[in-house]
């Protein structure tokens, strides 16, 4: 089975990692998605790449200065299309909901918290109370490119499907100790400079392999027959219906 996971949602119809982007997967077919998660100054966890507000809403500043209730008076629709004027940033417990109610399969990301160990700490627990609010039938992956915050939260929820990120040219030597450190059941390399090689030895040591960003069609195709798991892209709904049913 091979799986396509929407990237942030849809983010070529709606504005990435808001509830548009993801309500917008269950019409295309597609029952993976995959998000970014951080932490405001209250311990709110938020579903956001960055840590900051500049690029994708009309506030600047960090997230570590914000707290839950100033998300009402953010708007993070208006920059991507006159449509989603006034789009929230989501906490990841709306998100959960609107996960159990499409049925959708979830990979969360946990975010490289800048803000030092204890947020990154507060974060980790943040999420695994939020997690507890997924619908058993849900399939879960939590994965992060914070090797340190990864091994944490796995020993502290050792139930739930762990994946170590690599950046492109990070895939060293030590990629097998990071990935038996964190007890991965998967590895989510970049797409940039993998090979067929690289690949084969990722299922050798026994993991699932699911590959990040992948808009192109033909890529994937030539990835899906290297014994790729799955991939994460910006175009999701422009896969053959066999990689979203």
């Amino acid at each position: 089975m091979k799986t396509v996971f929407a990237h942030r949602g849809i983010p070529t119809l709606a504005p990435e990692n808001t509830l548009s982007a993801f309500s917008l997967c269950k019409p295309h077919g597609i029952q993976w998605i995959e998000c970014d998660v951080d932490i405001l100054a209250d311990g709110t966890v938020v579903v956001s790449h960055d840590d900051t507000l500049d690029r994708c809403t009309d506030r600047s500043g960090s997230l570590y200065d914000i707290h839950s209730g100033d998300l009402a008076l953010i708007d993070a629709g208006s920059w991507f299309a006159d449509a989603f004027i006034g789009e929230r940033i989501p906490t990841l417990d709306q998100l959960i909901a609107l996960v159990n109610q499409d049925e959708l399969n979830i990979n969360v990301e946990i975010k490289s918290c800048r803000a030092g160990w204890a947020m990154t700490e507060q974060l980790i627990d943040n999420v695994i109370t939020a997690l507890a609010k997924l619908d058993p039938g849900r399939q879960l992956i939590v994965s992060s490119f914070n090797h340190l915050a990864l091994a944490e939260f796995k020993r502290r929820r050792p139930q739930t499907a762990v994946a170590c990120l690599f950046e492109a040219g990070q895939l060293g030597e030590d990629w097998l100790s990071a990935m038996q450190k964190c007890q991965a059941d998967c590895i989510h390399p970049a797409d940039r400079g993998l090979t067929q090689q690289m690949i084969a030895d990722f299922k050798a040591a026994g993991y699932q392999v699911n590959v990040y960003t992948v808009n192109d069609l033909a890529r994937a195709n030539q990835l899906f027959n290297w014994g790729v798991d799955g991939v994460f892209t910006d175009i999701p709904h422009r896969f053959p219906a066999k990689y979203r049913t």
